[in-house]
């Protein structure tokens, strides 16, 4: 049996803070200074963190076991990776930086041009997109499973399913990861896997759609160009993440990966034409008559 040589992981940032009260005060010195800024001690020497914090060398050795690090070297290790995850998550700072009188004309107006920046770069990949040839494969296919993991793809996914259903065809979606595989082992040519991802690095989502693939299923991967999930696709309709350093809001991927989806399932829909129109039609009728009858024209198919 393998055992790996690498320490248990754990979030070194919330392990400082958490045990900083019960630390020593020249203990608490080096957590500060640390917290404060965790790149520059990351790379700094132990000799200079101690002089910077003001206290020993031994103090920062003792400081690195009190909060689970087996020597300065870990510790070191370990508040790399933590800046890696983004010190803009470590920032404090306000929301209003646009200068409005009203800090909520100010965020609104922020969070509606983030939107329409996302969009922007997003509609110019979305060009060379092979999203014809995607459609048509949403139309042969005997059966579509959809995957979703996460915030916005586990929402997607079922969104997916919705715009489906409507236009008649046969859909699933699935989110957690292990029923993923098991559907991913019965597919065959005839199926087509709808594969949502921002990142494309998800591994259960990867090894899903491996799996699938392995057994003949095609794959429409809405993902990151140049990931893994990417590379697995037979037609890649990419997503072009654009996060910013305002961390407070939910990611505007989800609007970019919306667009794509939009975009292929309405490919789908003039693909079918008269079909189409005959299932929307049937779909505003039973609408109407649930809800009273003689509905606004341009009410949406569903609310």
């Amino acid at each position: 049996m393998n055992v790996s040589s690498e320490p248990p992981a754990f979030d070194i940032v919330a392990r400082i803070a958490e045990r900083a009260p019960e630390l020593r005060s020249a203990e608490r010195k080096v957590a500060a200074l640390i917290l404060d800024d965790l790149t520059g001690a990351s790379r700094a020497s132990i000799g200079a963190l101690a002089k910077k914090a003001e206290v020993s060398i031994a103090t920062v050795t003792r400081f690195a076991k009190a909060v689970g690090c087996h020597d300065v070297r870990e510790l070191k290790l370990r508040l790399a990776q933590a800046a890696a995850v983004g010190q803009r998550f470590l920032r404090g700072g306000s929301y209003d930086e646009t200068g409005a009188d009203d800090p909520a004309d100010s965020l609104a107006a922020r969070i509606f041009d983030d939107i329409q920046t996302t969009l922007a770069h997003n509609r110019g990949a979305l060009r060379a997109a092979p999203i014809a040839a995607a459609a048509d494969a949403l139309a042969d296919a005997q059966m579509i499973y959809v995957f979703g993991m996460g915030g916005g793809s586990t929402a997607l996914a079922d969104e997916m399913r919705f715009r489906l259903v409507r236009l008649g065809r046969p859909v699933a979606s699935y989110q957690d990861g292990l029923l993923q595989r098991m559907v991913a082992a019965t597919l065959s040519r005839e199926h087509v896997v709808v594969a949502l991802s921002v990142t494309g690095q998800t591994p259960e989502m990867v090894e899903s759609c491996r799996i699938a693939r392995e057994y003949g299923a095609r794959v429409i991967a809405l993902t990151a160009p140049a990931s893994p999930l990417a590379q697995l696709a037979d037609w890649l309709i990419p997503i072009i993440a654009n996060e910013t350093d305002f961390i407070y809001k939910p990611s505007t991927s989800r609007y970019a990966m919306l667009m794509a989806l939009d975009l292929l399932v309405t490919e789908l829909a003039v693909k079918q034409g008269e079909t189409s129109r005959e299932l929307l039609r049937r779909m505003k009728h039973a609408l109407d008559a649930y809800r009273g009858g003689g509905g606004d024209e341009r009410q949406p198919l569903g609310d």
